[in-house]
């Protein structure tokens, strides 16, 4: 009976002190249960509480950087995965690649407005780099015909050099390509998240005297549909 008794002043002692009930019970190797029942008097002064609140404060943080580091391991392991899968692409992959990214993101010729050139547009760096491959490679457009059109949020016109910089760097093009930036207004209220430094606007590509090109897109979309 001694070793308990001695057990339990010694755990409302540690209590006192500020110790939580997990470093108590490291301490003192009891039943859970009965170290509540033992320390269910015990006060804590305001500086041991906020001791404790820290500690738990602390003990999330840590959990919370755990996981997000076993999320970001495992996202990359599964990424690395799939790059590997897809391998090298053929000049006849990377066609049907440029075909179907312009099929979803390219303008298409209207009855109402035929002779339309081609015109493709999107925000994502990588989609437009492809996309420009695509045109310079695979389709043999020369690169004097390309050019291209900035759109970007009014609130941000004193950024328009920086977006320039970017856009430039990511299509490899030189800044004198990107002579026409386009101003949209703003919505008061926007569940945008690309509102600040990541912001560099939607870029516009287009290809002069195109509108043949243009239809030949649009046939061999329709040989996808087609022979799918």
């Amino acid at each position: 009976m001694q070793p308990k008794i001695e057990q339990r002043n010694k755990a409302i002692e540690l209590r006192k002190q500020g110790f939580s009930y997990s470093e108590i019970l490291k301490e003192i190797p009891v039943a859970k249960s009965s170290l509540s029942l033992w320390l269910k008097s015990v006060k804590l002064a305001n500086s041991q509480k906020q001791r404790l609140t820290n500690k738990k404060l602390a003990s999330a943080l840590k959990g919370a950087k755990k996981r997000k580091d076993d999320r970001i391991k495992i996202t990359k392991e599964i990424k690395d995965k799939a790059q590997k899968e897809v391998g090298k692409l053929t000049n006849r992959e990377l066609w049907l690649v440029g075909i179907a990214l312009y099929w979803g993101e390219g303008s298409k010729e209207k009855d109402y407005r035929p002779g339309s050139g081609m015109q493709f547009s999107n925000s994502d760096p990588f989609m437009i780099k492809i996309f420009i491959e695509w045109l310079l490679k695979i389709i043999k457009v020369s690169k004097e015909k390309i050019y291209f059109e900035i759109y970007i949020h009014e609130n941000h016109k004193n950024n328009t050099n920086r977006a320039i910089d970017y856009w430039s760097k990511h299509t490899g093009f030189p800044k004198n390509f990107f002579f026409r930036i386009y101003f949209k207004k703003n919505k008061l209220k926007t569940n945008r998240r690309n509102t600040k430094n990541n912001y560099f606007g939607l870029l516009r590509v287009r290809v002069k005297n195109s509108s043949e090109l243009n239809r030949r897109i649009a046939g061999w979309t329709e040989g996808i549909y087609g022979n799918y």
